[in-house]
């Protein structure tokens, strides 16, 4: 069984930082996409989530919202079980419950994504 467990969230001041990690366990194969979603307040659970980066299998292409190019970073350790978003320059409009998911193939930016993390809250004050 699959499990996505994502920590790093909380409360940060406009321009400031927060490094998201996402820790995944019981994986069945090594040729997995990660992914970072959000989603805006407001929206409900699990629904209208937004791409905001994705890393391939092999750690070598990254790709991001326009809206996060320039101001977050999608990494992964060298074994593979957990990745990380560097979040910097953060805005309000970053603000949302932040998911990891995780898919065999590549990375899509629809949210095709075979495995979700519970979320962890990101609010960015102005």
């Amino acid at each position: 069984q699959v499990q996505l467990v994502e920590s790093g969230g909380g409360l940060v001041q406009a321009g400031g930082s927060l490094r998201l990690s996402c820790a995944l366990s019981g994986r069945a194969s090594s040729y997995y996409a990660m992914a970072w979603f959000r989603q805006a307040p407001g929206k409900e659970p699990g629904k209208d989530r937004e791409f905001v980066a994705g890393i391939n299998w092999n750690a070598v292409n990254t790709y991001y919202a326009d809206s996060v190019k320039g101001r977050f970073t999608i990494s992964r350790d060298s074994a593979g079980d957990t990745w990380y978003l560097q979040m910097n320059s953060l805005i309000p409009e970053d603000t949302g419950v932040y998911y990891c998911a995780v898919r065999t193939g590549p990375v899509t930016e629809r949210d095709d994504y075979k495995h979700w993390g519970q979320g962890t809250q990101v609010t960015v004050s102005s």
